[in-house]
């Protein structure tokens, strides 16, 4: 008689969590085994120790090459950010309405919705936001304003009254959305916009609205849009042939505040809003972040948002991928969407504020889990469109964590642990080597610098010592990167692996 072993499924509890540990796992791996193997080598034959000291100086000119494609990536977007931002747009609207083909929406039907949630944001900061909309060079009965309150937030539904006693008529409808916050939600953005998408799908219903003509703007509270924003949306929905398959992702520039936020902080929304026009000159890695718009008639047929996540951004933007078999298409709005950044009460609460900001951020290797359990459910979508978006979720994440920690310290490894290797010919030679690729590397901010003087100008009353200062405090970023970026994000990531979920903190913003 043969013995039959039949194995025991796990149970769905197992396979999450299972995957949950995978992405601080392969961190942790990636930091630890450099030091593992430089023990292994100094145990049994230091001289091999030049292998890692060859490996940190490869890690230095992937960097190189790295920064130096960012950098030109940067500058493209900045270019196609002047061009686009000069255009008036709703001309061009009326200019293209007459020679498109028959069935593509005209741009004088297509109604912009603005979708806005909102919890403790001052009514200053609120009613420049919706003061924003009212600027759009866009038609007012094509215009649609829908701020989320939560029920008990009497402050907040103070604030949506004030804004649409002075606002309304500028809208074809002022919408104030009253979220009860239901159970089993995790409280925050993402459940916000789960409850309004709805909400506001049934009053343009109400309204005959077709949602196939209906653009959506998911806009953060503090975020204020372009003025020609709409316009522009409205002639790319108009001219593109998958516009019900598309969403457009602007550009997110922290300046409202950028001048009256310390250093450390207003570094961190520099290189975030690079990273951004970076990602911008790539639309296959591109990503939902904060702020973009799309077609009622998608986010409907997605079924909205999910009420049970924190990075509703790029949750969103897999779930649409996986709804429309992989034929989303992320598409570059190559016009600026202006934010604040990280203020509170003190000095200290605003460091504070920004890292859990960017650890909220890196909460999205939550993605991890959830694309992997579904990528191979989904064989309609193409292998490689597969492979391509699955790796750049991976590489990004374990980069974010593991990268500028390698580079910090692993030249100086072998040289820690084995003083006669320290003292050696070949660990002079590595070594500069390894400084004289980091210099050049470093080189590339003097660009990011130029970069940066286009897109967020000084103050006018600054004298030019003022200035200059606040340039060279761009170059402190390796450090401030450390501290408010690779550390937020390994955190992240080692809490996700013990399970130790994170919960949603209002980013402090006054």
């Amino acid at each position: 008689m043969i013995a039959r072993s039949t194995a025991i499924p796990l149970s769905q509890h197992t396979q999450q969590r299972l995957l949950e540990i995978l992405p601080g796992a392969l961190t942790w791996f990636a930091l630890l085994v450099p030091v593992v193997a430089a023990f292994a080598i100094r145990l049994n034959d230091p001289g091999m120790l030049w292998i890692l000291g060859l490996g940190a100086v490869l890690l230095d000119a992937y960097w190189l090459v790295r920064t130096t494609v960012t950098v030109r990536g940067v500058r493209q977007t900045l270019k196609a950010l002047k061009a686009t931002e000069v255009i008036d747009w709703w001309q061009r609207c009326q200019q293209l309405e007459a020679s498109l083909p028959q069935g593509a929406p005209a741009p004088s039907e297509v109604v912009q919705c603005a979708l806005i949630p909102t919890y403790t944001e001052s009514y200053d900061v609120l009613r420049a936001t919706v003061a924003a909309l009212v600027a759009q060079n866009y038609p007012e009965h094509l215009r649609v304003c829908a701020i989320i309150t939560r029920e008990t937030d009497l402050g907040g539904i103070e604030n949506v009254t004030r804004l649409r006693e002075e606002f309304a008529a500028s809208f074809r409808l002022f919408l104030h959305i009253k979220d009860p916050l239901l159970p089993g939600i995790v409280v925050g953005k993402s459940a916000a916009m789960a409850y309004g998408g709805p909400v506001l799908k049934a009053a343009c219903d109400e309204l005959g609205l077709d949602p196939a003509r209906t653009m959506v703007t998911d806009l953060d509270s503090d975020f204020r849009l372009h003025p020609q924003y709409f316009a522009y949306i409205t002639f790319q929905f108009c001219s593109a042939k998958d516009r019900l398959l598309s969403i457009w992702q602007p550009v997110p520039v922290f300046l409202n505040n950028i001048w009256r936020v310390p250093t450390a902080v207003r570094v961190m929304a520099t290189a975030a809003t690079q990273w951004q026009m970076f990602l911008h000159q790539h639309p296959r890695r591109l990503v939902m972040f904060s702020s973009y718009s799309m077609s009622l008639e998608l986010l409907a047929s997605v079924g909205y948002w999910d009420s049970d996540v924190i990075p509703e951004d790029s949750r969103f933007f897999w779930k649409a991928f996986f709804h429309t078999g992989g034929k989303l298409n992320t598409r570059p709005a190559f016009l600026p969407v202006y934010g604040d950044a990280p203020r509170a009460r003190g000095y200290a609460a605003t460091h504070a504020s920004q890292y859990n900001q960017i650890k909220r951020w890196a909460w999205g290797a939550t993605d991890i889990p959830y694309v992997t359990s579904r990528m191979l459910l989904h064989p309609e979508i193409p292998r490689r469109v597969r492979a391509r978006r699955y790796s750049n979720l991976i590489f990004n994440h374990l980069t974010w964590a593991t990268l500028p920690l390698l580079l910090f310290f692993g030249g100086a490894l072998p040289a820690f642990i084995d003083l006669d290797y320290s003292l050696s010919s070949t660990s002079a030679l590595l070594g500069s080597l390894s400084a004289s690729i980091l210099t050049i590397t470093l080189l590339n901010t003097l660009l990011l610098v130029q970069v940066d003087y286009r897109i967020s100008p000084k103050p006018r009353g600054w004298p030019w010592w003022r200035r200059r200062w606040a340039e060279l405090q761009l170059f402190t970023y390796p450090v401030v990167g450390l501290a408010l970026s690779v550390i937020p994000a390994l955190e992240a990531q080692t809490r996700l692996m013990f399970g130790a979920y994170l919960e949603y903190h209002v980013t402090e913003k006054e």
